[in-house]
């Protein structure tokens, strides 16, 4: 479920604000409805506010200003091992001192449950995460990848409604990290639980939420699908941090509800969709995705938009071929290209012509 409105919200900040000092805030207003079962992610860079939300609603941090409500209830005065959330941190936070069974059974032994209890749930837990065997085992004597799945198995252990997950996977090498989203993605589908998840890695985001709230200094710049937020960013901002993109500055020439024409800085005129753009004469931000630019005339898209360019260099990236072109005097635009056997091979250079959809092309603001 994805909540629209607080009132159907599971979890909701309500005008909530955050300041250290008194003077700067750090979280600005914040308003955000999350459903019950929904995945949602902050995501933003380091400073941007996200890990601060999250510290607010486990409890860790009261909110300057505002309501946090967790199913209807302000929890604002309650403190962190009342409100019922399970947590997962980037450092495990394991017991050194306890065998992994004996971190599990912890925090249902401060909830006074039998021992025969204690047992069933760690089993089912550890089962969850294939770890049962390990149950006698200390955390040192786990690897990383072992510990994190310990840790996971800790913040389900008591069946909590709603789990916060802080840069959980940042500890982790590349290939295993993207093995473990796929695992939480899959823990949080069969279970039903609400998640919260704070990461500065967009793949992760884009992978494993329902939505993502983009932050930056302090605010949601866009709150939406990961489909959305990379096929129709709201911001030059946005369009930025979710994705690789190439920016094209210019001049909006003409601007006809959703349609623009613009004047590029070399001169050109290009067709793009309007995003949040006022007028006629204003500076802007051309944002064009990699994938979506071809130079090969029977792969371009009907009604593309054609422009010369000139081959920089070639990167060879296994599953790719990226491209780095010189086009209407930006040094920095790139191609993305299938490496297949049919692929035509461009060298240093190279004059071609590349082409998108009009559609393809988003005029933001110029940041």
């Amino acid at each position: 479920m994805v909540a629209t409105s607080p009132n159907d919200a599971f979890v909701a900040f309500e005008h909530v604000q955050k300041s250290y000092d008194g003077v700067s805030l750090v979280v600005k207003d914040l308003n955000l409805s999350i459903g019950k079962g929904e995945f949602l992610t902050m995501l933003g860079p380091s400073g941007s506010g996200k890990t601060t939300c999250l510290m607010m609603l486990a409890g860790f941090e009261t909110a300057t200003h505002g309501r946090i409500m967790l199913d209807g209830t302000n929890i604002n005065e309650v403190p962190p091992h009342k409100r019922g959330i399970g947590m997962v941190f980037q450092n495990y936070a394991l017991f050194p001192h306890m065998t992994v069974g004996e971190n599990l059974s912890f925090p249902l032994e401060v909830r006074g449950m039998s021992k025969s209890d204690r047992e069933a749930k760690v089993k089912r837990a550890l089962d969850m995460v294939q770890m049962y065997s390990f149950i006698n085992r200390r955390p040192a004597q786990l690897s990383g990848g072992q510990q994190q799945r310990i840790a996971l198995a800790r913040a389900l252990v008591f069946d909590p409604s709603l789990v916060l997950m802080d840069e959980p996977l940042g500890a982790l090498d590349k290939q295993l990290r993207e093995h473990m989203q796929f695992e939480i993605k899959h823990l949080h589908e069969s279970l039903g639980i609400t998640v919260v998840y704070v990461t500065h890695d967009q793949g992760e985001a884009l992978t494993m939420s329902d939505r993502v709230a983009v932050f930056n200094d302090g605010r949601i710049q866009q709150l939406a699908t990961p489909s959305d937020l990379y096929e129709r960013p709201d911001n030059s901002f946005v369009a930025q941090f979710i994705g690789e993109n190439n920016k094209l500055p210019g001049t909006i020439e003409e601007l006809n509800g959703d349609k623009a024409l613009v004047r590029l800085a070399t001169g050109e005129l290009i067709d793009a969709t309007a995003v949040n753009i006022k007028e006629k004469g204003q500076q802007t931000l051309v944002s064009i995705r990699p994938e979506r630019v071809e130079f090969k005339p029977e792969m371009m898209p009907a009604g593309a938009h054609t422009i010369d360019a000139e081959v920089i260099e070639v990167i060879y990236m296994g599953d790719i071929l990226r491209a780095v072109l010189r086009v209407a005097g930006s040094n920095d635009f790139v191609m993305k290209m299938r490496n297949t056997l049919s692929q035509t091979r461009l060298t240093a250079g190279q004059k071609i012509k590349v082409g998108w959809h009009p559609q393809d092309a988003r005029a933001l603001d110029p940041m």
